[in-house]
């Protein structure tokens, strides 16, 4: 289990500490086990049993004197694969995280090392919180729209169909993200509604300001969506002309051969009294017709731009 106090930086503390900390407010973080043993100590007056098994979701909950909630946390390097998932109480007096996976513990640790405060604050430091849930979705959406610029170009050139399997898999990342937005921003208006007043007025501000931020990656990810379909609209239509190509060659070929066919078979009926079969001139001056007939329909249909 740690401890800490929220001064200039956070101060890592003992149990203890929280009963003499004054005005100060607190983050805990403890395991299903400790939180057990240890939640009469927070006196926020709720029986969380929180469950790592049964987290499905981000969401907040208002109960008459605490709030409470929990986080499922996409892993970025696998977004389709991992999450991690913890369950937080929080009133005015601080925060706990009950946390089996770790990864409450990490983001924490980070806040503690990098930030510094001026006035610190429980909603200071839940703004960094949840800032760095998402913070490194931004250059993760850049590069899937370099990628996906990449496989558009390659569809554009027709050097090849473009790894529309890739797209599809970008695709569901982004509706991952989508998803997981939506339940922030979700969790997020409850905070900022503030029904228990724990949060000062004057600190809601933070909370309004991760409210933009989360409007702006969930715009961006939307964006990122509809180019994902852009690309495979893309892609068929393409391949929609390639097959409008092969058929146009094949029907100019049919075309071509038609004529010919005709001949052949005029000739192939083999009737007793047919002239041009005692005719000296007549096979070569039907090669002749069949060429002249092959040069004319080439011709035409370049005319027509049809080849």
């Amino acid at each position: 289990m740690s401890y800490y106090l929220l001064k200039e930086t956070m101060q890592p503390c003992q149990a203890h500490d929280l009963d003499s900390r004054g005005s100060l407010q607190y983050v805990a973080v403890l395991t299903t086990p400790q939180w057990q043993s240890e939640r009469d100590r927070f006196d926020m007056g709720i029986e969380l049993e929180p469950d790592a098994g049964n987290i499905h979701s981000t969401k907040a909950e208002v109960n008459y004197d605490s709030l409470t909630g929990t986080f499922q946390i996409p892993d970025r390097e696998h977004l389709r694969e991992r999450v991690s998932c913890f369950a937080f109480a929080l009133d005015e007096k601080g925060v706990v995280f009950i946390d089996d996976s770790g990864e409450a513990q990490r983001m924490i640790e980070t806040i503690r090392r990098t930030k510094r405060w001026r006035e610190p604050s429980l909603e200071r430091f839940l703004y960094d919180f949840l800032e760095l849930i998402v913070d490194r979705d931004l250059s993760i959406m850049e590069r899937y729209e370099a990628e996906l610029s990449g496989i558009e170009d390659a569809i554009l050139s027709s050097q090849e169909q473009g790894n529309l399997a890739r797209v599809y898999e970008i695709r569901s990342d982004i509706r991952t993200l989508l998803v997981h937005y939506e339940q922030i921003i979700d969790m997020t208006q409850e905070l900022e509604e503030n029904e228990n007043g724990f949060f000062s007025e004057d600190n809601l501000r933070y909370i309004h300001l991760f409210m933009n931020l989360m409007a702006r990656r969930h715009d961006t990810a939307a964006s990122l969506r509809d180019y994902t379909m852009q690309v495979r609209d893309l892609h068929n239509a393409q391949m929609e002309v390639r097959q409008n190509r092969t058929m146009t060659l094949l029907t100019v070929i049919a075309t071509i051969f038609m004529p010919l066919t005709l001949i052949a078979g005029w000739y192939g009926m083999n009737f007793r009294y047919m002239p041009e079969f005692e005719w000296k001139l007549g096979y070569p001056v039907v090669i002749a017709v069949s060429v002249l007939i092959v040069v004319f329909c080439l011709v035409y249909f370049r005319k027509k731009k049809w080849l």
